[in-house]
């Protein structure tokens, strides 16, 4: 896999320092708390965590859908989460930022055919005749995989696989500088799975598209990312190259969730297997058990600034009381970062045998 990972100056996409609350007044839900995230040209990232941990508002934060109420989200060095009105309009009608649904067409007009669907997006836009249109979605489909003769068919008279794969082209559709998409293959069989999974790595290839993929199945992730972001109740907790991070993880939740997932071990599209820092070639693979706390474990910190996973962490000390910053995961490799006060210490506490918290 063409590895590109950071490969221009500075990031196509930044989001720093973003806070966003859902709801209004004391109902309000503090859904994604410091998130700063980078995205190079030309790389895959995986953003994984549990359901409600903020990925998808995370991805409606930089398409506009949600606003930060702090922070900056910016795009080829432009600010754009300020932007307002006419001038926010204008943003989204460039198409350079797309996103791609978890439910493929579910929410659009039934009776477009796939051909106005591909092409919807650049009839708002304007600008183009009706001749340029279709030659923009022929070009679409052909991109991923379709015949343009699907184009008169409606999304109930083509499969699943189809269907996401014209999702896909609907955003391709707008030539966009950078993919989002969210669960593209969560309802997918296996094999469709494996061939949006290709044809996404394929896109990055051949079009140096940089894609961001939310996404609870890290098996497929093990196969088609550049890195892996780990995201826990709305913090980033670990992010890195994603064969070092499934490997050896710096987080107690990133071990807790491959361990829950065994076949990121043996599943890959491109490569047959996950590499390993470790000295005898293996990988560090966990039982979910010591990733758990037992009864017998010290009260966890609590409070409002105390670390987002310390109630269920088995290896919670009194240092945190305090929500660690991300910092780097070792030998000094700011490309690996991990929010964990015990990031170098508590793989050490699983290998020697039955894990008990103690003070730090």
């Amino acid at each position: 896999m063409t590895q590109l990972t950071q490969a221009g100056p500075e990031p196509l996409l930044e989001v720093a320092d973003v806070d966003v609350f859902l709801g209004r007044g004391w109902r309000a839900s503090h859904v994604l708390a410091g998130v700063n995230l980078k995205v190079w040209p030309g790389e895959i990232i995986g953003l994984v965590g549990e359901t409600g941990s903020g990925k998808t508002t995370l991805a409606r934060t930089v398409v506009g859908l949600a606003r930060p109420r702090s922070g900056r989200v910016l795009f080829d060095g432009a600010e754009i989460s300020r932007l307002r009105g006419a001038a926010r309009r204008r943003e989204r009608r460039t198409g350079h930022v797309q996103l791609v649904f978890q439910d493929p067409l579910r929410s659009l007009d039934p009776d477009l055919t796939v051909g106005g669907i591909v092409g919807e997006g650049l009839t708002i836009r304007g600008g183009l005749s009706a001749a340029e249109i279709s030659s923009r979605v022929t070009d679409a489909l052909a991109l991923v995989g379709l015949n343009a003769e699907l184009a008169s068919r409606q999304p109930g008279q083509i499969s699943g696989g189809q269907r996401q794969r014209v999702s896909i082209a609907r955003a391709l559709a707008s030539d966009p500088k950078l993919l989002l998409c969210d669960e593209p293959v969560s309802a997918l069989d296996a094999s469709n799975r494996n061939y949006i999974l290709r044809l996404l790595a394929g896109l990055r290839d051949r079009l140096g598209l940089p894609i961001v993929i939310i996404s609870h199945d890290l098996s497929s992730l093990a196969g088609i990312a550049d890195r892996v972001v780990v995201l826990y109740r709305g913090r980033i907790v670990e992010d890195g190259p994603v064969e070092q991070v499934f490997a050896s993880p710096r987080h107690p939740y990133t071990a807790l969730l491959i361990a829950s997932a065994p076949s990121v071990h043996r599943t890959s599209v491109h490569r047959t297997s996950v590499a390993t820092d470790k000295e005898d070639g293996t990988s560090a693979r966990y039982d979910v058990r010591q990733l758990r706390r037992a009864a017998a474990d010290p009260a966890p910190p609590s409070g409002h600034a105390a670390c987002v996973f310390a109630a269920r962490c088995p290896f919670a000390v009194a240092a945190c009381a305090v929500q660690p910053p991300l910092e780097p995961a070792g030998q000094g490799d700011r490309r690996w970062t991990a929010a964990c006060h015990r990031r170098q210490e508590w793989p050490e506490l699983v290998s020697r045998g039955p894990v008990t918290a103690g003070p730090a």
